[in-house]
């Protein structure tokens, strides 16, 4: 089919019509993301699409949540696709973890956090990667209990805007999972 016949077909249905008919194909990944008291409703609604892109089971939010008639075009309308857990404070989201043994890693430049390419996932457990407020960052007592990771930045630049942030490290999350899928497949053949 060539590239033009099969954008045709895509524009012939509305967006929720490819939603629900890729729904049941895609897939769930043991990752979740977690925003903390984003101060731009927008990062929120590029985190809810980045979730559903990328498979996540869910993205928690520590703080308020913006109205849903908000999110529904930030988003790509995909707000409907992606569970939402709304957390009242950082306590509260680590109680949760600890009560669903969910490992948590903080997307943050510290003193003592690893590059992203060092970090292995843990395909076996469920992992919830926090990004925090675009100016105040993860919370203390969320870094006090987690890993904590950086994304290598060779350029002048030191930060990314943090919804940016979760998308890269999604996409490392996919890298790695497909990655040990090939390798399984390899050694197995199936």
């Amino acid at each position: 089919m060539s590239v033009s016949a099969a954008l045709s077909l895509v524009r012939s249905q509305t967006r929720r019509q490819r939603y629900d008919q890729k729904k049941t194909t895609a897939q769930k990944n043991p990752i979740s993301i977690c925003a903390v008291n984003f101060g731009c409703d927008e990062n929120l609604g590029y985190l809810i699409r980045a979730a559903a892109c990328f498979g996540a089971e869910c993205l928690h939010v520590i703080g308020n949540l913006p109205d849903r008639a908000y999110l529904i075009p930030v988003s790509g309308s995909l707000i409907d696709y992606v569970k939402i857990i709304q957390h009242a404070n950082p306590h509260d989201f680590l109680a949760w973890t600890r009560q669903n043994d969910v490992d948590v890693i903080s997307a943050e430049i510290a003193d003592g956090s690893v590059s992203m390419y060092d970090v292995d996932f843990d395909m076996s457990r469920k992992t919830c990667v926090v990004v925090g407020n675009e100016n105040t960052g993860v919370p203390a007592e969320i870094l006090h209990n987690s890993k904590i990771m950086h994304i290598p930045m060779p350029g002048i630049g030191f930060c990314l805007n943090t919804a940016q942030t979760a998308n890269i490290i999604l996409f490392e999350f996919n890298r790695q999972l497909n990655e040990r899928v090939q390798r399984e497949y390899l050694r197995t053949g199936s």
